[in-house]
């Protein structure tokens, strides 16, 4: 009889655990193929949370890749100027908008920039991330304390790897961007 509330006490934590860590998981769909993404909501539990509200609401659907630097990072999430597939979607002015959402206070960790970290974008004021963030190509510890990071993808990095590059002389600017498919909760 122990063996059996043993076992059912088992399966009830594996199921548990299974549930609360693909609470956490989301798929970004790119034209190459699908990228499964851990969000650290134990980090940095505010910019989860805005993540999370904007992917699932449709948000980040549509929205380019405006600034891609060869050996670096990705940029994308301007939901306001960067979504192809909005009447205010301007290329010129991706990377200068957010989401209608307030600004999110920083919070920052010691988890470092790793090869296929999220992070936040932010202007030059600490607390002014809103929706962009990026995926780093290679370590970038120059930024580890600086930018909140908020994920890693853990299956698919190389099809972030085959988002186009930008323009190196033109701070990464990307003239024909690749795009966000979806984004979205498991």
């Amino acid at each position: 009889m122990n063996n059996f509330f043993l076992k059912i006490i088992i399966i009830l934590l594996f199921t548990i655990n299974q549930s609360i860590s693909e609470e956490n998981m989301m798929i970004l769909k790119l034209k190459d193929g699908n990228v499964k993404i851990e969000l650290f909501e134990d980090v940095a539990p505010n910019h989860v949370k805005r993540i999370k509200e904007l992917a699932d609401s449709g948000k980040y659907d549509n929205v380019v890749f405006h600034r891609v630097i060869d050996g670096f990072m990705a940029q994308t999430g301007d939901v306001k100027f960067g979504n192809s597939s909005s009447n205010d979607f301007d290329l010129r002015k991706a990377g200068m908008g957010g989401s209608e959402l307030s600004d999110l206070k920083q919070e920052f960790s010691n988890l470092p920039h790793d090869r296929g970290t999220l992070s936040m974008a932010r202007s030059s004021d600490p607390d002014s991330a809103n929706s962009q963030f990026f995926i780093c190509f290679k370590p970038a510890p120059f930024l580890d304390k600086q930018y909140t990071v908020f994920g890693k993808v853990i299956e698919g990095m190389e099809f972030v790897d085959k988002i186009k590059r930008g323009d190196e002389n033109n701070n990464g600017a990307v003239l024909e961007p690749d795009k966000i498919i979806s984004f979205k909760s498991l």
